[in-house]
């Protein structure tokens, strides 16, 4: 595929989670994790894929009728794709009158991205906000991304990226002479269990944060705080002090609670979601993990 596009699945205007001030956060498509916590399965491949909600199909059968490949058929439990005819063309989606099926994900270019982002310049300048690229994990668009980043420091907007680390390090460090801020990912300090919630392990994560911090480049932790995974004193103790020791000021850090809003979307694209373990923390597990990273002199935000 040419460097000039890349696979998209959402852009989000008026953002305040995703950097400081009002933003618009570009999501591209594929992710070398697999979290089991992730609220965006649909950023995991590459690929463009159909998300079907039963619930909203009204039957009209307009999707099988419209579809080149006989790929679809009405059964009791809705349409059922079938997956080696579907080529995933959108014809269903385009002509779905309820929005039962949907494509998530697209082929988008540098320079639609850009008009994208002018159109949120008076917003972005007054809230002192930016552009923020997410995923999935954009890094694995590297050459478009360094593209868009340089066309966006040329324009003036700030620019951050949100990251798992999870790549050559000589490749975030590209990225890095044009990024003005990193809000960078951190599960879990056990590399076992890292791999056992994410599918990979942590040692290259860590060794990228670390040689990222002494660039002087400006960091946002940011920790996807789980109960069942990672909210036990042992590994808070430890991710605070390995937070407190990296090169530089001070790290802002982030907690943010695990939700299960996402059970829905893996649903919508027929994927399987098991919540096993996981749940919310509670209000006193968030209290004493913030009183551990404020020993390490490291402030924390829950949310955002």
């Amino acid at each position: 595929m040419s460097y000039d596009t890349a696979t998209i699945f959402d852009i989000k205007r008026y953002s305040i989670n995703d950097g400081p001030g009002i933003r618009i956060t570009v999501f591209f498509k594929g992710c070398s994790l697999r979290c089991a916590w992730c609220h965006n399965p649909e950023s995991f491949s590459r690929q463009i894929e159909k998300m079907y909600t039963a619930s909203k199909c009204i039957g009209v059968q307009a999707c099988i009728e419209n579809c080149p490949n006989g790929a679809l058929t009405l059964t009791p439990k809705g349409i059922v794709t079938d997956t080696e005819r579907c080529n995933l063309c959108g014809k269903c989606a385009e002509v779905c009158p309820s929005k039962a099926i949907e494509l998530t994900g697209y082929h988008n270019t540098i320079n639609n991205i850009l008009d994208e982002i002018e159109k949120e310049r008076l917003v972005m300048d007054q809230s002192g906000g930016g552009v923020t690229f997410s995923g999935g994990e954009p890094l694995l668009h590297l050459n478009f991304l360094i593209q868009l980043l340089d066309e966006c420091g040329k324009r003036g907007f700030h620019r951050a990226v949100d990251t798992t680390g999870y790549t050559e390090t000589a490749n975030l460090l590209e990225v890095a002479k044009r990024t003005d801020l990193f809000l960078y990912d951190l599960k879990h300090t056990d590399s076992v269990k890292h791999k056992q919630f994410t599918g990979v392990g942590n040692e290259l994560i860590l060794h990228n944060l670390c040689v990222l911090a002494k660039t002087g480049a400006d960091i946002n932790i940011r920790i996807p705080f789980i109960e069942g995974v990672n909210t036990d004193v042992e590994n808070v103790e430890k991710t605070a002090a390995f937070v407190a020791s990296l090169a530089g000021k001070k790290k802002q850090v982030n907690f943010l609670p695990y939700h299960n809003i996402a059970a829905h979307k893996y649903k919508k694209l027929g994927k399987a979601f098991e919540q096993s373990q996981m749940s919310e923390p509670t209000a006193e597990t968030l209290e004493v993990a913030t009183a551990i990273f404020l020993n390490y002199g490291l402030d924390v935000i829950i949310g955002g």
